[in-house]
C-alpha cells in the first residue's frame, strides 16, 4: 500500500517512491472553505484530463512534473487505493515555491473589490475608469502566500522576492506569464477566456517546472466569450451552481453544508465537462474511466 503523505479538499498525495508522487483527485467539491458530501461524478477526471492536456500544450514553455497518466503507468501497489483510472497522475516530488502564483488578466473577484475601493491591485495603482470584468492592460503576476490555516494572503512582488529570493521570484513570474499568455491565446480561439490562473511551481533539479494541476476550472476562471463584457462577471464553467445554490440555501456558512440537489451536482457536472471538452477539442468519453453513456 502506498503511504498517504496529504489528503486536501479535493487531492489524495501518495508516496510512490524513487522520488515520485500519485496524485489523485477525488470528486470531492469544496465551497466557502466547506466540502460538500455529495462529490460530483468525474470531477476528478476532468481535473486530471485537463491538467494532462495543458502539461502537453505548455512543454514549449516551461517543464512540468507529470511523467504520466496512463493507467497503466501506476504503481501496482496503487490498485489497493480504489477506482483511479483517468484521475490519478505520477508525477516527480518537487520543492515547492512557498507561494501561489496567479496571473491575473481581467479585474474580477478579490482583485475587482480591492480596486474598486482603492484603484489598486495588489497595492499596485490600474488606470482609471476600469469596470468589473474589464481587460487588464497587461496580464499581472500577483503571487500570494500558502497559508497553513485560514486564507491565502496577498503579497506585493518585493515581498515575494523576499520570500523566496529574488532569482526564483523572477523565474515564477516569467513561467506563469508565459504559460497564461499562450494558455489564455489557445483558450480564447476556442470561446473562452482565461479571467486569472493559480499556479503551483517546485523545484525539481535546481530549476522551476509547474507542478500540481494546470489552468482548470478548480484553479482558473474561465468565462464563456460570448457572454463577456466589461461591467459585470460572466458564469464561470466551475462550481458556480454550487455556490449560487449555496448562497440560495439559507446556510449560515459556518456549520456543516446542507444536501446538495442532484440537479445542482449535475449542473456542476455538465459545467466541468463543457470546459474540458470546449478547450481540448477533445471527447469527454475518451479518457480514462469515463463510461461513454455518462460523459456528456
Amino acid at each position: 500500500m502506498l503511504a498517504l503523505l496529504y489528503s486536501g479538499k479535493v487531492r489524495d498525495v501518495f508516496d510512490a517512491g524513487d522520488g515520485l508522487l500519485l496524485m489523485v483527485a477525488s470528486d470531492r467539491i469544496s465551497a466557502f472553505d466547506h466540502v460538500f458530501a455529495e462529490p460530483v461524478p468525474d470531477k476528478g477526471r476532468v481535473l486530471t484530463a485537463m491538467t494532462a492536456f495543458w502539461c502537453g500544450e505548455l512543454a514549449d514553455v516551461a517543464p512540468n512534473h507529470l511523467v504520466s497518466a496512463d493507467p497503466a503507468a501506476l504503481p501496482p501497489e496503487a490498485g489497493e487505493i480504489g477506482d483511479l483510472a483517468g484521475r490519478a497522475m505520477l508525477v516527480r516530488r518537487a520543492e515547492m515555491l512557498p507561494l501561489e502564483c496567479i496571473v491575473r488578466g481581467y479585474l474580477a473577484g478579490s482583485a475587482w473589490k480591492e480596486y474598486r475601493a482603492h484603484g489598486t491591485m495588489h497595492g499596485e495603482p490600474l488606470p482609471p475608469g476600469l469596470l468589473e470584468a474589464s481587460e487588464l492592460p497587461e496580464p499581472v503576476f500577483t503571487p500570494s502566500t500558502k497559508a497553513v490555516t485560514g486564507h491565502d494572503e496577498n503579497v506585493s512582488f518585493a515581498q515575494a522576492r523576499s520570500l523566496v529570493g529574488s532569482d526564483a521570484a523572477e523565474e515564477a513570474r516569467r513561467i506563469c506569464l508565459a504559460a497564461y499568455r499562450c494558455a489564455a491565446g489557445r483558450a480564447r480561439r476556442c470561446g473562452i477566456v482565461i479571467a486569472d490562473t493559480k499556479l503551483e511551481l517546485g523545484f525539481i533539479d535546481d530549476g522551476l517546472v509547474i507542478c500540481d494541476e494546470v489552468l482548470t476550472p478548480d484553479s482558473s476562471r474561465f468565462w464563456p466569450a460570448e457572454a463577456w463584457r466589461p461591467g459585470a462577471s460572466p458564469p464561470s464553467f466551475d462550481k458556480q451552481p454550487v455556490r449560487d445554490w449555496a448562497e440560495r440555501s439559507g446556510w449560515d456558512k459556518t456549520s456543516l453544508p446542507p444536501p446538495l440537489p442532484d440537479d445542482v451536482v449535475a449542473a456542476t457536472r455538465q459545467r466541468y465537462v463543457r470546459a474540458y471538452e470546449q478547450l481540448t477539442g477533445s471527447s469527454f468519453a475518451s479518457w480514462w474511466g469515463v463510461r461513454e453513456e455518462e460523459a456528456s
